[in-house]
């Protein structure tokens, strides 16, 4: 069901944010990593003092006494999920709707090439990406964590944790895809393909900050990605990650869905 020469076309453009985002997260969990000692673990346990609403906002939480612990409270309530999901609604809202704005669309269907095609296509192409990210950035904290801290990484819990991830970054993928297929103007895309995790995403920083405002949990699909509660093998927080990769499932299949009935006006 997949265009190769479009595939490969695709995944050419998405090199350059690939590599943008992947330095990116580089420089963040090489520099946090590091940061894993007594010492420098103190000084991060003072700031949150001096401003706990704001660390915690930004789901950076109570110390913790291991490795993985530290990379979940400084890595997994921001930088893990800011990135990818920028990388998704840069990518996302390109892969149909600009075609469709430009007109190109018209010599992609022009081809002997079915809608079906070209809409799974496309999905594979942000999928890859989202796979590609998550896989690196993978790697890229095994790499730091064996050279500076060898031997206290859990690495299987690791594995499971990035797995959980991938699952919410696929779901946010699938908002950016849908929004992309359904309307045919960019502005529209990324308004609603970037508007709504954005705007979840700060629904969770309410939650996180405490007080009246955590009832704000209940209203945003970050809640579902608990990584504490995956590590521990807690089943809610199994629970909510199968959720989201369910959800991505739908996501996908309503974009192909709805991009091979719309009238293009071609």
């Amino acid at each position: 069901m997949i265009n190769r020469a479009l595939y490969v076309r695709e995944m050419k453009r998405s090199v350059k944010l690939l590599i943008i985002f992947g330095m990116i997260l580089t420089m963040y969990v090489t520099v946090i990593i590091n940061m894993y000692d007594p010492k420098m673990m103190n000084m991060l346990d003072k700031f949150r003092e001096v401003m706990p609403e704001l660390m915690a906002a930004v789901g950076i939480k109570a110390y913790a006494a291991n490795l993985l612990g530290f990379m979940i409270s400084y890595l997994y309530g921001f930088i893990m999920l800011i990135f990818p999901m920028l990388f998704s609604i840069l990518r996302g809202n390109a892969l149909i709707a600009k075609y469709t704005e430009k007109g190109s669309m018209i010599s992609l269907l022009a081809a002997p090439v079915k809608r079906r095609t070209i809409a799974f296509t496309q999905m594979g192409v942000l999928i890859s990406g989202i796979l590609l990210l998550i896989l690196y950035s993978t790697i890229v904290e095994l790499i730091c964590a064996g050279s500076g801290f060898p031997g206290e990484l859990d690495v299987s819990g690791l594995f499971i944790l990035n797995g959980g991830l991938l699952c919410l970054h696929l779901f946010i993928g699938g908002i950016c895809f849908l929004s992309s297929c359904i309307f045919s103007e960019i502005k529209y895309s990324v308004a609603f393909g970037a508007g709504i995790p954005a705007f979840m995403y700060v629904l969770q920083m309410l939650a996180n900050a405490g007080g009246n405002a955590e009832k704000a949990k209940y209203f945003t699909f970050f809640t579902l990605f608990h990584p504490e509660g995956i590590i521990d093998g807690e089943s809610s927080a199994i629970a909510g990650v199968l959720m989201l990769f369910a959800g991505a499932v739908v996501l996908y299949i309503l974009g192909m869905i709805v991009f091979e009935r719309k009238d293009l006006h071609i």
